[in-house]
């Protein structure tokens, strides 16, 4: 059959995209910054806990304790960790993991009911449907009883939602403030259209905190086959994680919220007790990376990092991956040294260009050793790591160039082998829904596949 037909519906937009690309004055892209070798540790690890700042000496010695069951040492790479990052470990945490939408989103409203003094919200999507109504409704019930309430939404992410879903909140006291306008004139300074805010961001009374990949959607009004009994793939919701925080840590993400709001010029934010006294909550280590353009790209450090010392195990679950050079040789590179390396990805999509961009990567993973899986069914948006068993992470980030180079994403890495079991737990779930890529069954794939990928490829700086 001839290859004609996907060659006008894939080559032709690539050329006219770029071509608008050069009308618009980007006749290069930026160079990407790759992680040089890893950063020499300072001597000291950097630790902070509801009584503050903890004597390196001491932080070093909690970390053992806390993790003296463990097969890895994982002090030195905290230490690597925290000078690549800048940012300290915070101890005294519980960390909650939280699947799928019923139970994260029922989880943020159960919160948001129970609020007394201040809720900031930060979301990607936020829908004009029943779920979205939903948060509206008990958003504005709760301002009306003289909670502070602020939403931080992104422009380009609520495009589709009507205005006046925003100015009936906006009409009850609510404070909104739109990122990143897509008209111009709504944002004085700067104006750049490409950078998004992609972090998901909720925090009530300073107390509790909610962070990971799931938007306020109407995509997340049912579960996936994740934990089902039944294994019907019938009314089906997206599979995602997310996380919920109580203790210290949860001034580090109220404190991305404020820096954000005020980088946005949003009004100014009324007097309430944003952060209050920081209470121990449980006993596990967090760290709370934010990356924004233009920054020290904290998160992609992160990774990298975790990657290139990894010694036993290295799991993902990737909804949009389309990595660049460094991570693509990092996970080889960890695979060829005899570390397991398996990563899950999806197979059924809300966009075609980026399903194609990351199958483009398969063959060089799996001729590096790399196992590939495919979740069945339902759409894959989950943004999760579990590494050594005992670095983990959940977060907003995806593997790819638009989150670690345009979007403001934040991540929180949990360190500990009984946080890392839960995520393996949940890996090993995902595992037994998705079907795995083998490097024979992938070298039989159509040709018109292949020219789709390489099309893809060639625009997944923009993705």
């Amino acid at each position: 059959m001839s290859n004609t037909p996907v060659l006008s519906c894939v080559v032709l937009p690539i050329l006219v995209v770029s071509l608008w690309i050069l009308t618009l004055g980007c006749a290069r892209l930026p160079e990407v910054r790759y992680l040089k070798p890893p950063a020499e540790p300072k001597g000291g690890l950097g630790m902070v806990n509801s009584r503050g700042r903890v004597e390196p000496g001491r932080a070093k010695a909690r970390l053992a304790r806390r993790l003296a069951n463990s097969k890895v040492d994982i002090r030195e790479r905290a230490e690597l960790e925290e000078a690549a990052t800048g940012r300290p470990l915070i101890d005294g945490n519980q960390v909650t993991l939280l699947y799928d939408g019923p139970e994260t989103l029922g989880a943020m409203l159960n919160a948001i009911t129970a609020a007394k003094d201040s809720i900031n919200l930060e979301t990607y999507i936020f829908e004009q449907d029943a779920l979205g109504q939903k948060f509206a409704d008990a958003l504005i019930a709760k301002r009306w009883e003289g909670v502070e309430v602020n939403i931080l939404y992104d422009a380009v992410g609520t495009i589709g939602t009507p205005e006046a879903f925003f100015t009936r909140m906006r009409e009850a006291g609510i404070q909104l403030c739109p990122f990143n306008p897509v008209n111009p004139l709504r944002r004085l300074g700067r104006w750049r259209i490409n950078n998004r805010d992609h972090r998901k961001i909720l925090v009530v009374d300073g107390a509790v905190a909610f962070t990971g990949g799931a938007n306020i959607s109407g995509t997340y009004g049912h579960g996936s086959l994740f934990r089902s009994r039944s294994k019907k793939p019938t009314a089906l919701g997206w599979r995602d994680t997310h996380l919920k925080l109580e203790g210290p840590a949860v001034a580090a993400l109220q404190w991305l919220f404020v820096e954000n709001w005020f980088s946005q010029k949003g009004e100014d934010l009324e007097p309430r007790a944003y952060f209050p006294p920081p209470v121990k909550a449980g006993n596990q280590i967090v760290r709370v990376l934010g990356s924004q353009p233009g920054s020290d790209f904290e998160i992609y450090r992160a990774y990298v990092l975790a990657i290139q010392q990894a010694t036993r195990s290295i799991h993902l679950t990737s909804a949009y991956f389309v990595p660049d050079v460094q991570i693509v040789k990092a996970l080889v590179g960890a695979a060829r040294r005899g570390v397991d390396v398996q990563i899950i990805l999806t197979s059924v999509t809300d966009s075609g260009l980026v399903l194609h961009a990351s199958r483009s990567y398969y063959q060089e993973l799996l001729q590096g050793g790399v196992r590939l899986f495919e979740l069945k069914s339902s759409l894959l948006h989950a943004k999760t790591a579990v590494i050594d068993g005992l670095w983990s992470t959940v977060g907003s980030t995806n593997l790819d160039l638009r989150s670690f180079l345009h979007n403001k994403e934040v991540n929180v890495v949990v360190l500990g082998d009984a946080f890392g079991r839960e995520m393996e737990d949940a890996f090993t779930e995902d595992l037994s829904n998705s079907l795995e890529v083998t490097a024979a069954d992938w070298a039989r794939r159509p040709k018109a596949d292949r020219v789709k990928e390489w099309a893809a490829r060639m625009l997944e700086y923009w993705l």
